[in-house]
C-alpha cells in the first residue's frame, strides 16, 4: 500500500510524539535514530512541532558514569511542552469536582488543582455544577485550551461522548455533560471513562509494563485493562466493572440497583459499614478505621471483604490471560498487611500462579497523566486528522 505524503507526515508526527512520551526527553539525533528516520525528516517534524508549541527545547547538562556534570555547553534536548497548559482536565466525583490545567508534559506531581463540592441533598445538582464550574473558571490561569478532558465514573460511551450510567452519580446520567462544559469553554470536550484514564496514567508512568489489570478502590470499585500498551475495548461501551460482580450471601444494596455487588463490601462506605458492625462502640470514621487496622491487622470482617474482591480479580486474570494487577485507591492507604492479604488471595485464585509469577502491586493515582495521554492520542496525535486550531 502506498501512503499519501500527507498521511505519511501525520504518522511520522504521531510516532515522534509517542517516542517523546516514552523517553521524556531526547535530542533530535536520538529521535531520528530510534524512529529510523533521516535526520532532515526528523528535524523538519521537530521544527513544525516547536512552532505549534507542542514541543519545547531545554538545556540539560550531561553527566558522566559517576553522576558528575560534564564540562562544556549543555546539550539541547526536546520534550513535550511543560511551560503552558494545553488541556483542561475535569474530574467529576461523587461529592467533589476537580479542575487541573494540563501541559502536554504534565505529570500528577506538577499540576495545580481547583475543586468544589456539590451539597449531598439538593434539587438541582446539574445547575449547581454548571454554576460552580463557571466560578472555578475565573480561578484558572489559562484562558484558552485545545481541548477539555472530562473524567467521568460509570458506563461511558466515548465514541458518542455520552455518559450512559453512573451508579453513584445518578443525576449526571441524563445530561449532555459535554454541552454544559462547552457553554463555559469554547473548546472541544472529550468524555473519558475514569478508570481508563487512571490505567493510561499508570502506563504513561511505567511504559515498561504494557499488560495489566488496574483496580481502583474508592467510593466504588472499578477496573480497566491495558494490553499491548492500549486500553482493551470490546463491542460494548462497558469494561472493567468489577465492582458490580455479585458475591453469594451478600445482601447489601448497591447504587447500581442490584443486591450483593462486591463493591458494597470493599468500597469506602462498605468497609466502614463492616467495621461498624464488628466494632459498634468505635466511631464510624475512615481515620479511625485506618488506625484500627494499623494496630490490629486484618481481622475476619476485613479478610472476608478482601477475599471476595480477590475472587473477582483472579477471575478476571484467568479470563483475560494477564499476570499483573495494579491496585490504587483507598486500600493502598491502609496497613501493608491489607494489600499483602489481597495479593496472596489473588495469587491463590489465579491459574497462572501455578506456572509462573503473578504480581499484585499498589500504586498512586495518576489521573492527570492519563488524561494527557487521551488528549494527545485523540487530539494532538490523532491517526485521522491534525487539529487546525493550535494555541
Amino acid at each position: 500500500m502506498i501512503l499519501h505524503p500527507a498521511r505519511m507526515g501525520l504518522l511520522n508526527k504521531r510516532a515522534l510524539i509517542r517516542q517523546l512520551q516514552k523517553a521524556g526527553v531526547a535530542s533530535r539525533a536520538e529521535l531520528a535514530r530510534s524512529l529510523g528516520m533521516s535526520q532532515p525528516t526528523a528535524g523538519k517534524i521537530v521544527d513544525e512541532l516547536l512552532a505549534e508549541k507542542i514541543l519545547e527545547e531545554v538545556e540539560l547538562t550531561a553527566v558522566n558514569e559517576s553522576g558528575l556534570a560534564q564540562l562544556g555547553r549543555p546539550g539541547r534536548q526536546l520534550r513535550l511542552n511543560r511551560s503552558q497548559a494545553s488541556f483542561l482536565g475535569i474530574q467529576l466525583g461523587i461529592r467533589e469536582t476537580q479542575l487541573v490545567e494540563l501541559p502536554l508534559g504534565a505529570t500528577d506531581e506538577n499540576v495545580r488543582q481547583i475543586s468544589f463540592q456539590i451539597p449531598a441533598v439538593n434539587k438541582k445538582p446539574a445547575a449547581i455544577w454548571e454554576h460552580e464550574l463557571r466560578a472555578a473558571k475565573k480561578k484558572l490561569l489559562a484562558k484558552k485550551f485545545l481541548c477539555v478532558l472530562l473524567s467521568v465514573p460509570g458506563v461511558v460511551d466515548e465514541t458518542t461522548n455520552r455518559l450512559l450510567f453512573s451508579p453513584n452519580i445518578h443525576w449526571s446520567e441524563n445530561l449532555d455533560l459535554a454541552a454544559i462544559v462547552r457553554r463555559i469553554w469554547n473548546a472541544p470536550v472529550l468524555l473519558v471513562q475514569e478508570e481508563r484514564a487512571l490505567a493510561l496514567g499508570e502506563h504513561a508512568s511505567n511504559p515498561g509494563h504494557e499488560d495489566f489489570l488496574l483496580v481502583e478502590f474508592s467510593d466504588g470499585v472499578g477496573g480497566a485493562v491495558i494490553v499491548g500498551g492500549k486500553p482493551l475495548a470490546g463491542s460494548l461501551p462497558i469494561s472493567g466493572e468489577l465492582g458490580h460482580t455479585p458475591v453469594l450471601g451478600n445482601r447489601r444494596k448497591c447504587g447500581c440497583g442490584a443486591t450483593g455487588c462486591v463493591e458494597t463490601l470493599v468500597s469506602t462506605r462498605g468497609l466502614l459499614e463492616s467495621f461498624s458492625s464488628a466494632h459498634p462502640k468505635k466511631k464510624n470514621h475512615w481515620p479511625v478505621l485506618v488506625n484500627h487496622i494499623a494496630e490490629n491487622g486484618v481481622e475476619p470482617w476485613l479478610a472476608h471483604a478482601l477475599d471476595a474482591a480477590a475472587v473477582v480479580i483472579a477471575g478476571a486474570l484467568n479470563v483475560l490471560g494477564l499476570r499483573r494487577v495494579v491496585i490504587i485507591g483507598t486500600l493502598t492507604e491502609l496497613a501493608p498487611a491489607v494489600l499483602k492479604h489481597l495479593s496472596d488471595a489473588v495469587k491463590n485464585g489465579a491459574l497462572w500462579a501455578r506456572f509462573g509469577e503473578v504480581e499484585c502491586v499498589g500504586a498512586p493515582r495518576r489521573r492527570s497523566a492519563g488524561l494527557v495521554a487521551v488528549g494527545i492520542d485523540r487530539f494532538i496525535a490523532s491517526e485521522t486528522e491534525w487539529p487546525a486550531n493550535k494555541l
